[in-house]
């Protein structure tokens, strides 16, 4: 469910940065400002009445960044996700109408897992990149390592959110479970309150700092 091309970008950026947007004229600044600092990839929440426009502004206005929908919950948000431009979908939880909905409209999607009997579901339905969360409450590594052990013939990958910060990211990283790490310590609200797009650039570089030395 999510394409080879796709799921190559979101392993080349290594990090996701999570967003919440409460005014979409913060949108394509917020994207820049995490661009200026080597972050690309993005997952924009569905929590407030403007997500859907400031992923249709990111789109045309900070078209380098890879954007995609967070926090869907159904059908009718997945769909108005893809149609304001977000290039994927990804939910907390994994719940099977939304599942079928993102392969009936043919939109690349990320289901929340914490259990095997997620993942379980996940692969059902054809999913091979998952999200787990919530990671660091959720056990991290060790537990992310342990559910994943009777799948791991099928190669799949994982997104850990929830957590996680700086200190973690290199050592999730070094995981060859994991595609990328998403989290919102790069832009949190407050600071996109602020418009402080420095603080927010200065975050982002110290993150892609740490995917460049995990590669090494």
């Amino acid at each position: 469910m999510f394409p080879d091309d796709l799921l190559r970008r979101v392993s080349a950026a290594g990090v996701v940065a999570v967003l919440t947007v409460e005014d979409a004229e913060d949108a394509v600044p917020l994207a820049s400002a995490l661009a200026a600092g080597g972050l690309f990839a993005i997952e924009l929440t569905l929590r407030t009445p403007c997500a859907l426009e400031a992923i249709r502004r990111i789109r045309t206005g900070a078209p380098e960044s890879l954007v995609g929908a967070g926090t869907v919950l159904n059908r009718a948000q997945l769909a108005d996700a893809h149609a304001a431009g977000a290039r994927f979908g990804v939910s907390p939880g994994c719940n099977p109408s939304t599942l079928r909905a993102a392969r009936e409209l043919g939109i690349p999607f990320a289901p929340g897992v914490a259990t095997p009997s997620e993942v379980e579901i996940a692969v059902e339905h054809g999913c091979r990149l998952l999200k787990f969360f919530p990671a660091g409450p959720g056990g991290g590594l060790p537990y992310l390592r342990t559910i994943n052990a009777p799948f791991d013939h099928l190669g799949l990958r994982y997104l850990p959110l929830g957590g996680i910060s700086l200190p973690q990211l290199g050592e999730y990283l070094a995981s060859p479970l994991i595609a990328a790490v998403g989290g919102s310590w790069m832009a949190p609200l407050e600071v996109i309150r602020r418009r402080d797009w420095a603080a927010i650039t200065a975050a982002a570089a110290a993150a892609i700092e740490v995917v460049q030395a995990a590669w090494r």
